[in-house]
C-alpha cells in the first residue's frame, strides 16, 4: 500500500469539492447578474436626467428668443409629420443660428438618430393662433415633447404638461410643455 504524504492529504482537505465549486460558481453568477442590472439601471436614470435638463435648456432658450423676436422660432424642417425632430441636427437651428444655444440638442441614448429613426426623441412644433381651440388672443404657442423617456411611464413625474381646449398633448408623449406668445 501506497503511503500518501501529510502535505498531499492536507492539500487534498482543502480543496474545493464538485458541488461547492458549482455554489460559488451560481453566487458569483448571481452577484454579476444583479450589477449588470444596477448598471443598466443607473444608465437609464441618468439618461433621463440629461433629456430633463436638455428639455430645460430648451424652454429657457424658447422662452428669451421670443422675448428678443416676440415670437417663437418657425418650424425648420419638419421632420416628422409637422413636427421639428432632433435627428438631423438641425432641430430648432434658429436658436444654435441666434446662439440661444451653443449646439443642437440631441438625444443621449441616440446621438446618430439611429435609433428614433427619422424624427428622434425630442418634438418641438409652433401652432398658429387658435389652433386646437387655444386663444387666438394670446398669439402662436410652441409644444415641446419628449417621447421616450427610459425610467418612467407617460406622464413623466416631473413633466408640466401641455393642453389647450381641444387637444392634450401628455397623452402624446412622455414630458411635455409649451407656452403662448402673449403671456
Amino acid at each position: 500500500m501506497k503511503r500518501v504524504s501529510p502535505i498531499v492529504s492536507r492539500m487534498a482537505s482543502v480543496g474545493l469539492a464538485s458541488i461547492e465549486r458549482w455554489v460559488v460558481l451560481v453566487i458569483l453568477l448571481v452577484l454579476v447578474g444583479v450589477f449588470v442590472a444596477v448598471y443598466f439601471d443607473t444608465k437609464k436614470t441618468a439618461a433621463d436626467k440629461i433629456r430633463l435638463e436638455n428639455a430645460r435648456i430648451l424652454n429657457d432658450a424658447l422662452t428669451r428668443y421670443r422675448l428678443d423676436f416676440e415670437n417663437f422660432p418657425p418650424n425648420t424642417d419638419k421632420d416628422y409629420a409637422e413636427w421639428d425632430g432632433d435627428r438631423d441636427g438641425v432641430f430648432i437651428s434658429p436658436l444654435v443660428t441666434k446662439r440661444y444655444l451653443r449646439k443642437a440638442i440631441k438625444d443621449p441614448k441616440d446621438p446618430t438618430g439611429a435609433l428614433y429613426g427619422s424624427s428622434g426623441n425630442f418634438y418641438y412644433h409652433r401652432y398658429p393662433p387658435g389652433s386646437y381651440g387655444a386663444p387666438a388672443s394670446k398669439g402662436y404657442y410652441y409644444v415641446l415633447g419628449i417621447r421616450d423617456m427610459e425610467k418612467s411611464g407617460r406622464p413623466h413625474p416631473q413633466s408640466p404638461g401641455w393642453r389647450t381646449p381641444g387637444r392634450n398633448w401628455q397623452t402624446e408623449f412622455d414630458w411635455v410643455t409649451g407656452a403662448y406668445q402673449e403671456p
